[in-house]
């Protein structure tokens, strides 16, 4: 307890005086676009060599590739342009393409590429004809550390893109239901994106988020919110504060913001997306059905200020 009370003072400290600065953000890459773009992005990896012309002879599928500087790079695995569902999984601080595959410290569940693989899996074990895509989205520049993730400037920049991107695929597929999952700092990412999403736009899904841009649920309109929140997660010990330019306010998973809440195991801040885990498996019902109730069976809104939607999907085989 000692320790938390510590990691939260020194938090706010730095908040309230001004220690934290904005971090430096470079221009944005070319913006993400529909699948005309395979060829392209295709061909800007076999033109930036190892690893990334590998990925490409594999058959991968992108919609955005940039290896300058952090770099950028958006997945997409299933057939986008057909697809009636799509998942959009927006990573947090620290990461880079170089651990688009990797993940961060080589642990590859923190790989965005390997978490959208895993959800693409959870979902066809749900309902294998489901007409569904899944993309990793690391189509911004998250801040290198927790100092710098302290301003919400980088979220803004990326909800912005995000933003962008979203249009372009409601453009293309109207009918198309599109969830947004956010780790950590991609939850602020997604938060502020959904804000002036297009109607596509129909569930936000937080994992152990630092904030979404709004003190409740209800000032998402129609968008439903749903969070995840483990009880080991150090996301719990940062304070909940905002002051101008600083610090990101009411953390989608504490229960006065009245989100949705989803099944968490006591797997700490990357666990969430874990191969037969609650979470995932939960992630997966909202993508397809917009509920984690058994499909057919639909549960009211949440009132204000509390949670609701009990969730009984429970896991029934991944396949790897």
């Amino acid at each position: 307890m000692v320790g938390r009370e510590m990691i939260r003072l020194s938090l706010a400290a730095m908040l309230a005086t001004g220690l934290v600065r904005p971090p430096t953000v470079p221009p944005d890459a070319a913006p993400a676009g529909f699948v005309e773009a395979y060829p392209s992005t295709a061909a800007a990896m076999q033109a930036a060599g190892a690893p990334y012309a590998r990925w490409a002879a594999q058959g991968r599928q992108f919609l955005a590739f940039d290896p300058h500087r952090d770099g950028r790079a958006v997945e997409v695995l299933g057939d986008l342009a057909s697809a009636d569902r799509i998942a959009v999984l927006v990573p947090g601080v620290g990461t880079r393409l170089a651990d688009f595959d990797r993940g961060l410290g080589g642990e590859p569940r923190r790989a965005p590429a390997q978490q959208a693989r895993d959800l693409r899996a959870a979902l066809h074990a749900a309902d294998p004809h489901a007409r569904v895509a899944v993309l990793a989205w690391l189509g911004y520049d998250p801040p290198d550390g927790i100092a710098t993730a302290a301003t919400p400037l980088a979220a803004r920049r990326g909800a912005d893109q995000l933003g962008d991107h979203l249009r372009t695929l409601a453009g293309q597929l109207p009918a198309v239901r599109i969830t947004l999952v956010g780790h950590s700092y991609g939850a602020l990412v997604v938060g502020l994106a959904a804000r002036e999403a297009p109607p596509q736009v129909t569930d936000v899904v937080t994992l152990g988020g630092v904030g979404v841009g709004a003190e409740h649920a209800d000032r998402f309109g129609p968008v439903r919110m749903w969070a995840a929140e483990a009880p080991d997660d150090w996301i719990r010990w940062v304070p909940q504060l905002r002051l101008p330019g600083l610090g990101h306010g009411v953390r989608p998973g504490a229960p006065s913001f009245g989100a949705r809440p989803l099944p968490v195991d006591a797997t700490g801040h990357d666990g969430y997306l874990l191969p037969g885990g609650p979470t995932l498996t939960a992630i997966a019902a909202v993508v397809l059905h917009g509920t984690t109730q058994p499909h057919g069976v639909h549960s009211p809104p949440p009132p204000s200020g509390h949670t609701a939607d009990p969730v009984t999907v429970r896991t029934t085989g991944q396949a790897r």
